[in-house]
């Protein structure tokens, strides 16, 4: 079902700059003391794939579908996938701890106790929260929106309609044809034995030229 393409154009794109953000910031954070771990920008470790990389990247798809979903399916896909995105922002680093026993899979947040505080936030828990709630007001604009109903091929304006109507001419068939001459030689015949009963006597009828009148 189609509906306006503006529904979620601005939570889409809004979503997709938090995963961008997500996905480059543990690369990125170092050049301004913001890291996890080890303060060495471009540093990879499996685990910032699994709990930064991957999700930014479902983040940033998601968000494009909602920015130019066309109907109810694809903006629904698209919320669907960044609001898996956000979730796993925010309960990642705990469910971590199934497959990393020695501590924290990226590191711990540096610095002091303020910028660690956003360091969590800004990595991981505010990040996946946000992501969650525009996916999720994405997803109630697409359920609320009227869809928009699909325009007719072609629609005759009442001042067209008639003139077309009466430079019309119709193409009788064969029979019609027939029918109409005939009605036509009737009408000439009718017309002529008129004009011999109201004739005066001193006119000689016609057809019978040659013949004295009585």
């Amino acid at each position: 079902m189609r509906i306006a393409r503006s529904t979620g154009a601005v939570s889409g794109l809004l979503i997709a700059l938090l995963g961008v953000w997500g996905a480059v910031v543990p690369f990125v954070g170092p050049y301004f003391d913001y890291s996890f771990g080890v303060n060495s920008t471009w540093h990879y470790t499996d685990e910032r794939l699994l709990l930064c990389i991957l999700p930014g990247v479902a983040a940033l798809i998601g968000g494009l579908a909602i920015a130019w979903a066309g109907s109810r399916q694809a903006g629904a896909a698209g919320g669907w996938l960044a609001l898996t995105a956000g979730a796993w922002f925010v309960v990642g680093p705990a469910l971590s701890r199934t497959w990393e026993h020695a501590g924290a899979p990226i590191g711990a947040p540096l610095f002091g106790s303020t910028r660690q505080a956003l360091e969590l936030i800004g990595y991981f828990f505010g990040l996946g929260a946000l992501i969650v709630a525009l996916a999720a007001f994405a997803a109630g604009r697409f359920a609320s929106r009227p869809a928009i109903a699909a325009a007719p091929a072609f629609v005759a304006t009442p001042a067209v309609a008639p003139a077309l109507a009466a430079d019309a001419t119709p193409v009788p068939v064969n029979g019609a044809r027939r029918s109409r001459r005939g009605w036509r030689s009737h009408a000439v015949a009718t017309r002529t034995a008129r004009r011999r009963h109201t004739a005066p006597d001193d006119v000689m009828p016609a057809g019978r030229a040659g013949t004295p009148a009585d």
